[in-house]
């Protein structure tokens, strides 16, 4: 170890680790605020906590911490700086296609380029309207005013990038707060300031910079490198950290726990591949081949072009019948001339849908229910609400006696075990059930979220199948937004957070009160009923 010199009044040098004598230089020199200190010398505010600390416990500074709430930027109002806010994107989508239905901006935004969600579409709309930037022909709207639209979007973005740099001044926080662009957290500002004790080593020049070596190696021996530095200390008595237990991801607990309340309702779990079939996943669905959904825009598609094979050729010249005229089934189909090599392109299938399509088909008629909780997958843009990637809880009642009570019935009671309050329902469209509904609970934070789809198996979907003498009610449930409901977290990226931290400090998804322990039935559910 290097040679201490003392003072001539006897006093030893305060040796200090590079950073730390950074830390202090600064406070020092008249900065006090930790972020201001933080900047200065280039690091993050969370780097130097273990620092401070040491500081603190030296003697060498003082901290105090003051609790306030800032407003920041949500994810969604970052995203928009990016792409553009809605109302931006649509007057630009407006600008090349003149007058548009509504119905038509999904389709001219994805052919020209202009990304769009589905539920920017209104929000774009309103806000045009509020700017008295657009006029309405019936179903169709036009950019009547450029300019206005400009004005409103250029106010809106300038106090957007206002609370990006921590500015509130001039920026309208009610209106921020209600399109949902803008959040308040609490935020705990650090404040240092001096000893007495620091002033005064200062003041006589004590305060020392060296590194401190905690390992001794040949090559520190060799350089020289002992000479200048300062040899931490090996305390024996310090005790071994013992080490946690390990713990399951708080999600993959939450899906097991759906597994344990569906089989003791009476399901059983069934099974598909990932990589599908059109055919499964669209065609056998009684979804038109030329439906935006099957375009590339939301389906991943697997290169190269092969195709997958169906041995049934029944089966398809059946799907094809329902496809063109609808078959013996009462409907008129589609009405197009139906094409076998399409149904049998390869994909990421975006719905489990398409293993209950397989289930049905293979297990034919009777009475029997059936659910499969597993991956799907859809081009999105990961933000706090969408993933590309996605669990969903598909299931089916399959039976004679089978009503849409009986779906309804599944939800009520599903919202019920999972302790999700309230279940609202209104009327839906999907192409391969009639009559649909969708179900929402309230999330915490964000409000009404959509969770419960479904609807009866349309008689199309049904007798190309092979079954005639028995009614479906099916669903496809975002498991994904009932689990940040239950997890009570509001940004879905945290399903598959493999942060340590996160996961020891989770809380435990199931609540002892509402655990369902097998062999417990349901009246709306059971055989007789089905």
């Amino acid at each position: 170890m290097k040679e201490t010199h003392f003072h001539a009044n006897g006093q030893a040098p305060e040796i200090l680790l590079p950073r730390q004598k950074k830390i202090l230089d600064a406070l020092l020199q008249g900065k006090n605020d930790l972020d201001e200190i933080a900047r200065s010398i280039s690091a993050k505010r969370e780097d130097l906590m273990r620092d401070i600390e040491e500081l603190k416990a030296r003697g060498l500074i003082e901290v105090q911490r003051e609790e306030r709430e800032i407003t920041v930027l949500t994810e969604e109002a970052k995203r928009y700086l990016e792409t553009g806010l809605p109302e931006e994107r649509l007057a630009r989508l407006l600008q090349k296609t003149g007058t548009i239905k509504r119905g038509e901006i999904l389709e001219a935004s994805k052919r020209l380029g202009i990304p769009f969600l589905q539920d920017e579409v209104q929000t774009a709309i309103t806000h045009l309207a509020r700017a008295k930037a657009v006029t309405f022909i019936n179903d169709a709207l036009q950019l009547s005013s450029p300019e206005n639209a400009e004005q409103h979007v250029s106010k809106v973005r300038k106090m957007l990038q206002s609370i990006e740099k921590g500015e509130t001044r001039s920026v309208d926080i009610d209106y921020l707060k209600k399109r949902k662009l803008v959040e308040t957290r609490k935020q705990t500002k650090i404040y240092l300031s001096p000893t007495a004790k620091l002033l005064s080593l200062n003041e006589m020049g004590l305060i020392r910079e060296a590194e401190v070596i905690t390992e001794l190696t040949s090559e520190i021996i060799e350089s020289g490198k002992w000479k200048n530095a300062v040899f931490k200390e090996f305390d024996l008595s310090v005790e071994i950290p013992a080490q946690p237990f390990g713990k399951k991801h708080p999600y993959l607990e939450f899906l097991d726990w759906i597994r344990e309340i569906l089989v003791s309702m009476g399901f059983e779990e069934m099974k598909g591949p990932h990589v599908e079939l059109e055919l499964w996943n669209f065609d056998a669905l009684f979804q038109a081949q030329d439906h935006p959904a099957r375009e590339i825009h939301d389906t991943y598609f697997v290169k190269g072009g092969l195709l997958g094979s169906v041995a049934d050729s029944e089966l398809l010249k059946r799907i094809a019948s329902v496809h063109e005229n609808g078959w013996t089934t009462g409907s008129r189909g589609w009405g197009y001339k139906w094409d076998p090599r399409r149904a049998l392109r390869l994909i990421l299938r975006t719905q489990t849908t398409a293993v209950s399509a397989r289930t049905l088909y293979s297990r034919g008629e009777g009475k029997y229910m059936c659910f499969s909780l597993d991956r799907v997958f859809r081009p999105e843009n990961l933000d706090a609400k969408h993933s590309m990637e996605f669990y969903q809880l598909e299931g089916i009642i399959v039976g004679p006696q089978v009503t849409f009570r009986n779906l309804l019935g599944f939800f009520q009671e599903m919202a019920r075990r999972l302790g999700l309050g309230e279940v609202k329902v209104k009327p839906a469209y999907f192409p391969f059930t009639e009559p649909s509904v969708e179900g929402f609970i309230k999330h915490p934070s964000l409000g009404w979220i959509e969770v419960f789809p479904g609807g009866m198996f349309r008689p199309e979907m049904l007798s190309a199948l092979g079954l005639r003498n028995v009614n479906v009610a099916a669903w496809g449930i975002g498991i994904d937004r009932i689990a940040m409901t239950v997890l009570g977290i509001d940004d879905i990226r945290l399903l598959f957070a493999q942060d340590l931290e996160y996961i020891k400090g989770s809380k435990r998804p199931i609540p002892q009160s509402l655990i369902m322990y097998p062999g417990t039935k349901t009246t709306a559910l059971s055989d007789r009923n089905i």
